[in-house]
């Protein structure tokens, strides 16, 4: 089989896509197929190139796996105009260069969002003879949506729709990382063929073995319960409900750390410093393997939105099940389905500060349940959300081996 992942964020960015789509490469490759991947020079969440990249064309090769990186505007800017000049330079230079460098492939799967991706990617796919996947790992302009972004029935809101219905139609196959994502597309168009990949974990990279004394003594004073969270700093996050939690719990024996970088970052920083916050640290962001160790040597993974957003399920819950770690889950939906179905945590209304603050004291000073929801989540991330296994029926159905595209629960 040959492929073409085909994705505005890839490493070394560090993200959920970028964890996603490169191990699904890596995995592939071992497998026996040949992968691709055209990519945007990594620039993501800093706003700026990194160093060794940079120009129109970077070549280089990473597990076996062919990657052609392309110009982008880089910014971490939220401001509308910025915002889609990094979208489309990343939309028109994938295309001019990979018409010209992708070889002819069996597939070409381009990740959303950002959903404008879909146009380059259903072109290339008919240029290189391809069947093209979309895969959809949220409803993006649904979001903008609840979050007041986009208008609904405005001008752009019918243009965008207009968009996203006409990428889904002539998609070969939709993916989507939840249930709540497939079912939706799924009801926007009847007669397409959607497949619910899901999002998972690598449960050997992130496992209870990696605990580390060192690491909690480094972070943490004697007697403190750390809740960490290692991610995004951005608007959707809703980190700020953390910080209002802390100010409640300012005498209490819990830290909270952040590691990770986002637009929003300054924004906390400046609200905990305004508060005089002692229990409440922000660290750069970590590599992945120091964040696997992280959370095994922390108490309670902490993983919020801003309010509910339908088919968003953050990769952070797989991570922290794997860690042999309780959550402390700030959503609905379908991720507060998981957590709690797992038996794996505790699941708040995002914008409830009284119950975030009970949830936190709650887990703080019930250390035996706490080891119950981590093994809980354990079991659940190696029989359910094991990366492994997603790959294999993946690839199952793409080789012909599984026939039914809806079944990869």
């Amino acid at each position: 089989m040959r492929l073409v992942i085909h994705t505005q964020y890839y490493p070394p960015e560090m993200g959920a896509p970028q964890a996603r789509l490169s191990d699904l490469a890596k995995r592939l490759v071992e497998h026996g197929h040949q992968v691709h991947v055209l990519t945007a020079m990594p620039n993501y969440p800093e706003g700026r190139i990194h160093s060794g990249y940079g120009g129109l064309l970077h070549r280089e090769e990473q597990d076996g796996v062919s990657i052609i990186r392309t110009f982008i505007y880089p910014t971490k800017s939220v401001a509308t105009v910025r915002r889609l000049t990094n979208y489309f330079s990343f939309v028109f230079s994938s295309l001019l260069i990979g018409a010209f460098l992708l070889p002819k492939v069996d597939f070409i799967l381009t990740e959303s969002p950002p959903l404008f991706l879909g146009i380059s990617g259903w072109i290339l796919s008919r240029l290189k003879g391809a069947r093209w996947i979309l895969n959809a790992s949220d409803l993006w302009f649904e979001s903008l949506r609840s979050f007041g972004v986009l208008r609904e029935g405005s001008l752009i809101d019918k243009l965008l729709n207009g968009m996203s219905l006409f990428l889904y139609r002539r998609a070969w196959l939709v993916t989507g990382q939840s249930k709540e994502i497939v079912t939706e597309i799924q009801r926007q168009v009847p007669s397409g063929r959607v497949y619910h990949l899901s999002n998972g974990v690598d449960v050997l990279s992130f496992h209870p073995e990696k605990r580390d004394d060192g690491i909690r003594q480094r972070y943490l004073r004697d007697g403190e319960v750390g809740f960490v969270y290692a991610g995004l700093h951005g608007f959707f996050q809703g980190l700020d409900q953390i910080i209002v939690a802390a100010e409640r719990l300012r005498n209490e024996p819990v830290r909270f750390l952040f590691f990770g970088e986002g637009s929003e970052k300054d924004t906390l920083v400046k609200m905990a410093q305004e508060r005089h916050l002692k229990n409440v640290d922000f660290h750069a962001p970590i590599p992945k393997d120091y964040v696997a160790a992280v959370l095994a040597s922390m108490d309670v993974a902490v993983i919020p939105l801003k309010k509910e957003i339908r088919g968003s399920v953050p990769s952070k819950i797989y991570e922290a099940m794997a860690s042999n770690m309780p959550i402390l889950l700030v959503a609905n939906g379908e991720a507060r389905g998981i957590v709690e179905k797992s038996r794996a945590g505790i699941a708040v209304n995002p914008g409830d500060i009284d119950g975030l603050t009970h949830a936190v004291r709650t887990l703080a000073s019930q250390p035996a349940e706490r080891t119950r929801m981590g093994q809980a989540g354990r079991v659940a991330a190696e029989n359910l959300y094991n990366r492994i296994k997603i790959t294999e029926n993946f690839e199952a159905f793409l080789t012909g081996k599984r026939g039914s595209p809806c079944g990869a629960d």
